[in-house]
């Protein structure tokens, strides 16, 4: 069950409110919120499964930008964004109005039909796309105050995500790789074979074999070196017979 339901308008609210089905999805996890652009199934009722998710959730998110007052489609009565914002008040769902961006005002029940005249008088927080991070944030810790019960989910996610960091894991790319490949993360001992590489490649901790022959290091001459590992005793280099060699016939 979600708890959190995004509510939005497209044209004035859908980067804001994709910004918080990410950042909350990252927090509680993907099926505790419900986010239109991307929770609707195929074949499923649209307008049943909003109002199902709008009366199953705890908190709704109400994201206003600047010209959402001025929206003729608040006076309209099939106007899905007023719809599930009284919805939400008829089942006893939390509705916090998220202002988008610092040019966004708080709401004037004068501004707002009679019937949505109630959000002028709610606390509101505030989203910048600019400097999100602070504000999903800050938005997450209101909703953990309203539902004690997400903290737990907080703390589940972080946990499977830990556990998931100390898996071993064995990755082999043959073939041609022409670019980067990276290892993201920390995912435990990591043995990792590669060939034919034309771009460097880099696989974290863990055993590592590259077996292009086109990659091994060629030395040719009188003075060449080539340290693979730690080296802790130096090294040295002679060029020629010296005298000692030739005392000891070499």
């Amino acid at each position: 069950m979600a708890e959190i339901f995004i509510n939005y308008r497209t044209g004035d609210g859908n980067e804001i409110a994709a910004l918080l089905d990410e950042a909350l999805r990252t927090r509680f996890g993907d099926d505790a919120v419900f986010y239109s652009g991307r929770s609707g199934r195929p074949g499923e009722r649209f307008p049943s499964a909003l109002l199902t998710a709008v009366r199953r959730s705890s908190v709704l998110l109400a994201v206003i930008g600047p010209e959402w007052a001025d929206h003729p489609g608040l006076r309209r009565e099939d106007d899905w964004v007023r719809v599930e914002i009284l919805e939400a008040w008829r089942c006893g769902v939390h509705v916090i109005p998220v202002l988008r961006g610092r040019r966004t005002e708080r709401l004037s029940p004068a501004a707002l039909p009679p019937e949505l005249a109630p959000l002028a008088e709610l606390n509101s927080l505030r989203i910048d796309s600019q400097s999100h991070t602070e504000g999903t944030a800050a938005i997450g810790d209101a909703i953990v105050q309203l539902v004690p019960r997400l903290a737990a989910r907080h703390t589940e996610v972080g946990a499977a995500d830990d556990r998931h960091g100390t898996e071993t894991t064995q990755n082999a790319l043959a073939g041609g790789n022409s670019g980067f490949s990276i290892q993201g993360r920390d995912i435990g001992r990591i043995d990792t074979l590669v060939t034919n590489p034309t771009g460097p490649v880099n696989t974290g901790s863990g055993t590592q074999n590259n077996q292009n022959h086109t990659h091994r290091p060629h030395m040719t001459g009188d003075g060449a070196a080539y340290v693979a590992g730690d080296n802790h005793g130096g090294i040295s280099h002679r060029f020629g017979r010296t005298e000692r060699d030739e005392a000891d016939g070499r």
